[in-house]
């Protein structure tokens, strides 16, 4: 038997769910203590979810031993009812548990701080990534690189060479593994210091802000190096004004987003997407959003100056994810415009479509895309 990606997703959802469940009870329970402003996660390890993307054999033992686990809650109950059938039911059960191929605990687990389910109150916001963007400048760059390359004017006397941090080092850690690395620093396998933690020098939200920068950073960097977005990246929060009523972009989730840097040619506005300016207002536009902030936050996940940010074209789907980018002085959309892809996608023109953005509105709407934080859906 062999499980496909949904069975493996539902599977990771569901222990997801379950982890994040019981630190919420905990929590609530008071069972754990509070740590950085939000309940400690009390154990030393949690599921190894990334294992599970790469060894399909464990996902198959774990539906085992979850359809037997369930199999002993009915036989649990059948005997309560039917005192006959008590003891043959618990006959099988033993046999099933004798027979059943239990998972390797071992591979399924990986050390964790106390901060590892903790999530910024406001993740991905335009404001977080340009105050973050101020932070790395001024205490990050010199060993990771003004890129995030980890190519710093200080990183060649480093013992070690700071970690690339444009490739999948961002979306294997949990947001709050990553918050505890910056906050605390990290330690090579001797226990010396690879990385100086910030300490109480920084904030919770400030460590929050510089994460929120190097995401859209990452993001940037890897549009710039490969053409597409690696890793979905959500549209950044801010707020914009439509038809003169103060809303988060985040509150539009549902439309699809046109977002429009403001400083060339306005395109007409399209029934079929909500149009948001950004920079300047336009008569044809939706929303207007003149935050400095987004504008500097897009330029960031494009991989831009903010300078050069003007004439460029965003479309973000339902879920809010930003999937194509319309270049300054392009004739018309294209399917090269889809730089954000689910693995399945294969190139291919949509010769039903009437148009090229009706080829991009369908791919996205047909295709949509999910994201993992340490192999967890997030």
């Amino acid at each position: 038997m062999s499980l496909g990606p949904e069975p493996t997703n539902t599977l990771l959802w569901l222990l997801s769910e379950a982890q994040q469940g019981l630190w919420r009870l905990l929590g609530a329970l008071g069972v754990t203590d509070t740590v950085h402003g939000q309940p400690a996660w009390p154990f030393a390890h949690r599921l190894a979810a990334e294992q599970l993307l790469f060894d399909p054999g464990q996902v198959k033992r774990l539906w085992w031993l979850g359809a037997v686990a369930l199999a002993l809650l009915v036989f649990a109950a059948v005997g309560l009812c039917w005192r006959r059938a008590r003891w043959p039911l618990v006959g099988l059960g033993g046999w099933l548990l004798a027979t059943l191929p239990w998972p390797e605990w071992q591979l399924l687990r990986v050390p964790t701080p106390p901060t590892a389910f903790h999530r910024p109150d406001h993740p991905f916001e335009a404001g977080a990534i340009v105050r973050g963007q101020a932070l790395y400048q001024t205490q990050c760059q010199r060993c990771h690189g003004d890129d995030g390359r980890g190519e710093g004017p200080d990183a060649a006397r480093l013992a070690m060479w700071p970690p690339t941090l444009n490739g999948s080092l961002l979306w294997k850690r949990l947001d709050g593994e990553l918050f505890w690395r910056v906050r605390h620093g990290m330690l090579d396998r001797q226990g010396q210091a690879t990385m100086p933690g910030t300490g109480d020098r920084w904030s919770d939200a400030q460590v929050w802000d510089v994460l929120a920068f190097v995401r859209a950073q990452a993001a940037g960097q890897t549009l710039r190096a490969t053409g597409a977005w690696v890793f979905p990246v959500p549209v950044p929060d801010a707020t914009v004004s439509c038809r003169g009523t103060p809303r988060a972009l985040s509150s539009l989730r549902g439309q699809r987003l046109h977002l429009v840097a403001a400083g060339g040619p306005f395109p007409a506005a399209d029934p079929r997407l909500l149009t948001v300016s950004v920079g300047a207002a336009s008569a044809d536009a939706d929303c207007q959003a003149g935050s400095p902030e987004l504008a500097q936050a897009l330029a960031t996940v494009l991989g831009v100056g903010r300078e050069a940010l003007p004439g460029h074209q965003l479309l973000a789907d339902r879920d809010g994810w930003l999937r194509v980018r319309g270049q300054p002085g392009a004739a018309a959309w294209s399917e090269d415009d889809l730089v954000c892809r689910t693995a399945a996608l294969k190139p291919a023109s949509d010769a039903s479509a009437a148009d090229g953005l009706e080829a991009l509105i369908r791919r996205m709407d047909a295709e949509p895309v999910r994201d993992t934080r340490g192999g967890f859906p997030h």
